[in-house]
């Protein structure tokens, strides 16, 4: 696992609504906008996978 610059773990399983470059990653990888990003993440929680497949099944 990276360290983040603040020298914590990042954890890759996860997508953080809160942070504006993962949520631009996650949205141009899937091929949706930021907010359809942040809004599955309420819906389905943090698990990247878990988000991964529900923006799959919406688009």
């Amino acid at each position: 696992m990276s360290k983040s610059p603040r020298s914590r773990n990042q954890d890759r399983a996860r997508v953080a609504a809160g942070q504006d470059h993962e949520v631009r990653y996650e949205a141009k990888k899937e091929g949706v906008s930021k907010q359809e990003v942040k809004e599955t993440v309420k819906e389905v929680g943090n698990s990247r996978k878990k988000v991964e497949d529900a923006l799959d099944r919406k688009g």
